[in-house]
């Protein structure tokens, strides 16, 4: 009976901690969503950063998409 008890909790443990493979970027930050960060990065470079705030937030809904928490 021990046994049994035992691969039961030693079953159910591994699962609770388990994150699904989804969550994970298959990409790195640097390689993800290139288009939007080439436009982000050019309208800092000439207009600074407080007049591209919707080519920023645009970058980081794309990143969030590819599975980063930004």
């Amino acid at each position: 009976m021990g046994g049994i008890f035992s691969q039961q909790a030693h079953d159910t443990t591994p699962s609770a901690s388990v994150e699904p493979a989804d969550s994970k970027p298959k990409k790195k930050i640097c390689c993800a969503c290139p288009e939007t960060k080439k436009a982000r990065d050019e309208c800092i470079v000439e207009n600074g950063e407080a007049a591209c705030e919707k080519l920023i937030e645009a970058h980081k809904i794309c990143l969030r998409a590819e599975g980063f928490n930004v």
